[in-house]
């Protein structure tokens, strides 16, 4: 391999090459937009709810403007506020967090499972106790499907289910995976998901989405994503949000949804490669039995003693980019730091905080490039 070669960074999220694969259908499907000026709640953004209800086999779909919306506009729908609990897993991006408390409710914070990296069912029975002890009332979880991988939803379900609480499920990185056969969007009482460019379904913005047979619901989160309106626009008829997504998202998602599939297999097949490659020298990520994972990110566990930020320059320095989810789990955050935590403590999501890193993870990683990460990946270990 020669220097230049060697030293070319590769692209961490590769957004160019499926550009390069869509641009005539997107660009077609822009122009259309364009042509019809239908930019707010155009025929797109009903087409693509369909077409998501078919690919995730939820009987209703509700686009939204961002995955944190989807999250906010569920509990909103529900009535959450002050003096609510909601068990959130605190090793994930804050939007999980933050939505709860933008309501008023209490988030209360609790681990997760070394291996897999999402919500541990025994933490979250501590969680609701925690809740109680502090006068709070319980009333909903929210499991995240972390960097790709769907959670435990029989766990979960069977705690939430055993004491009165719903589940809103956050797929924002999860979508497109499956549990036990079914993909995700069809467990709890609603599913969130996100759109955010750098996701496996991305659009050229932000966007979002919100899954649920219960059609109740999603008649009530149409009502919120304008303003709360009813009827008449002029009469709204509860609080609500700007909450809705482009025409133009919605035109592209369209589109990227079409080659979704293929690229779920793609993104398999570089985790396989990975974990053939690196399974000797670091932890790789670890697949529990009926999960499947789209790959959002391929996030590794260095060994005692490698220190994570040399290994990132190392990598650098040989056209290898690194990212870290997360360096601060949610409790360890300067706004979040004084909710309430389960009993027992944190202390799986405080490890993974102090050594989880991320490679390279698309569904156009070719295996030339996935062998220059592997041989780096084993050269600084």
């Amino acid at each position: 391999m020669n220097q230049h070669l060697r030293l070319q960074a590769i692209p961490f999220i590769d957004v160019a090459a499926q550009r390069k694969r869509l641009r005539k259908a997107i660009d077609e499907a822009m122009a259309r937009v364009l042509d019809h000026c239908q930019f707010v709640n155009g025929p797109e953004v009903t087409q693509l709810e369909a077409a998501l209800a078919a690919f995730s086999g939820a009987k209703h779909v509700v686009t939204c403007a961002s995955g944190t919306d989807a999250l906010l506009m569920v509990l909103m729908a529900k009535g959450l506020g002050r003096g609510d609990a909601v068990m959130c897993p605190s090793f994930t991006f804050c939007a999980t967090g933050e939505a709860v408390a933008l309501t008023g409710a209490t988030p209360v914070f609790v681990d997760v499972d070394d291996a897999t990296f999402n919500m541990d069912a025994a933490s979250l029975k501590q969680g609701i106790a925690t809740a109680r002890k502090l006068g709070l009332k319980p009333r909903a979880v929210i499991p995240v499907d972390l960097f790709g991988q769907a959670a435990d939803h029989d766990a979960i379900a069977a705690v939430a289910e055993a004491e009165g609480l719903f589940v809103l499920d956050d797929a924002a990185q999860g979508f497109g995976a499956s549990y036990k056969g079914r993909r995700l969007g069809t467990f709890g009482l609603a599913t969130a998901t996100s759109f955010f460019p750098a996701k496996p379904l991305g659009c050229f913005g932000d966007g979002g989405a919100i899954f649920t047979d219960d059609a109740a619901l999603a008649e009530t989160l149409k009502s919120i994503r304008v303003h709360g309106q009813g009827s008449d626009k002029y009469d709204n008829v509860r609080l609500g949000l700007t909450g809705r997504l482009d025409t133009m998202q919605a035109a592209i998602l369209i589109e990227k949804l079409k080659i979704f599939e293929d690229e779920i297999a793609a993104r398999n097949k570089v985790a396989e490669r990975y974990a053939r490659g690196l399974s000797n020298v670091v932890t790789v990520p670890h697949l529990a039995a009926g999960r499947t994972s789209i790959w959002a990110q391929y996030t590794i566990r260095l060994p005692e003693g490698v220190d994570r930020d040399r290994f990132a320059a190392a990598l650098k320095a040989r056209g290898v980019p690194t990212a870290i989810y997360y360096p601060k789990s949610m409790h360890q955050q300067t706004a979040y730091r004084d909710f309430p935590v389960a009993e027992g403590g944190l202390s799986a999501s405080e490890r993974l905080s102090a050594d989880v890193i991320s490679l390279p993870m698309h569904a156009y990683l070719d295996e030339e490039t996935q062998d220059r990460v592997i041989a780096a990946v084993r050269e600084v270990v």
